[in-house]
């Protein structure tokens, strides 16, 4: 499956180091724009919102959503597109 995942973080300066260690170790990834990753896992969107939630409580708003053969638009570097094509 194919899944993006978006975040709006409230803490300007804060350290995102464990919640970006988090998205990567859910499997292939690619981080196309500063809040939005598109991650391939076999998890469900509970589960990944299970491992990442510890990290966005009190600190933001975050959004999972299963992408997978579903039609896409928009400008984003082409390294995203490729990666979403294969």
């Amino acid at each position: 499956m194919i899944y993006l995942i978006t975040y709006d973080l409230s803490e300007k300066d804060g350290d995102y180091n464990d919640l970006y260690e988090k998205i990567k170790s859910l499997g292939e990834y690619v981080h196309p724009l500063e809040s939005t990753w598109f991650i391939k896992s076999d998890k469900d969107v509970n589960a990944i919102f299970d491992v990442l939630k510890s990290d966005m409580e009190g600190r933001g708003r975050i959004f999972i959503v299963d992408i997978t053969d579903q039609e896409r638009q928009g400008w984003m570097p082409k390294m995203a597109w490729d990666w979403l094509k294969k």
